[in-house]
């Protein structure tokens, strides 16, 4: 009677342990290169600072625009605001004034 002290290693052996490196292969690479990886992880950072940038130049445009608009209402009009507005819109001038367009 022969005893055989190792046993034969076939390929369904082999067939969890690859599996295994490729579900990890999978995940490793869509960890760096996927929408949310680390590469993406810069790129959104860089998006979020150009719009902190962009949402402060638009917060102090409308802190302007807030300022001129409180000068119209009826409990604070302003004669001059009125003024102003009415030539700008109208293109009125009286003929001793220089006028000065900025764009």
């Amino acid at each position: 009677m022969a005893t055989r002290l190792r046993p034969a290693i076939g390929p369904r052996h082999f067939v969890f342990p690859i599996l295994t490196i490729a579900v990890l292969v999978y995940f490793g690479f869509h960890a760096f290169h996927g929408e949310y990886g680390l590469i993406a992880e810069a790129r959104l950072k860089a998006r979020a600072q150009n719009l902190s940038a962009v949402l402060e130049t638009l917060e102090d445009e409308r802190g302007v625009l807030e300022k001129r608009v409180t000068l119209l209402r009826p409990e604070s009009l302003d004669p001059d605001m009125i003024d102003e507005q009415a030539r700008q819109i109208l293109h009125v001038a009286h003929p001793d004034e220089v006028l000065i367009y900025r764009n």
